[in-house]
């Protein structure tokens, strides 16, 4: 699947948006990826994962893990590409954890995946979780890489199926907010 067909998928679904949104990162910007458009379609979600699968076909991978919520469909699906088990971290107290009896053996393969990653702070989270349950994060695979290629998880590479370079603010200096612009609500937070 090519980066054109990808973000084909998203448009034609609506996920990519265009207002004045609050991020999970606590950023603010001028357009947003409502991941749960395409997800909501199993076909879609099955091709994207199939995609990303395709990546890593060689990679050895013995475990897929992905963040609550969204990652969850893309740990299942790419699981199911790869032919491995597919789990996922959730917070506790606000800090990310294995939950419902997932475990990892040690040095247990493992490829996270993520939809969209602004800063990739929920994916540093689930590599430290990972190593710290005895798995190697051997990979990151995400739908959509929206940091502008600033996205860093040091030594563990990742693959990014759509590259989207979106400006991003922080809230104190949102020239949307500086205009008085609202928050365009989204999702089912209404954020």
């Amino acid at each position: 699947m090519t980066e054109a067909e990808v973000k084909k998928m998203f448009v034609d679904a609506g996920a990519i948006m265009e207002g004045h949104f609050l991020l999970t990162s606590g950023l603010h910007s001028p357009m947003y990826v409502e991941k749960f458009n395409v997800l909501q379609h199993p076909e879609c979600t099955e091709a994207l994962c199939r995609a990303l699968a395709d990546q890593f076909q060689n990679a050895n991978i013995e475990t897929v893990v992905g963040p609550m919520t969204g990652g969850i469909l893309l740990a299942h699906e790419t699981g199911k590409a790869l032919g491995t088990r597919a789990i996922f971290t959730e917070r506790e107290n606000g800090h990310m954890t294995f939950k419902r009896g997932f475990t990892l053996k040690k040095g247990e393969r493992v490829l996270i995946v993520e939809d969209i990653v602004t800063t990739g702070g929920s994916v540093k989270e689930v590599i430290e979780v990972v190593r710290a349950a005895g798995g190697v994060p051997v990979a990151v695979g995400m739908l959509v890489d929206r940091s502008g290629g600033k996205v860093d998880f040091g030594d563990v590479p990742y693959h990014a199926l759509l590259h989207l370079d979106v400006t991003t603010y922080e809230p104190k200096s949102c020239p949307l907010c500086q205009d008085g612009v609202p928050m365009t609500k989204r999702g089912r937070t209404g954020k």
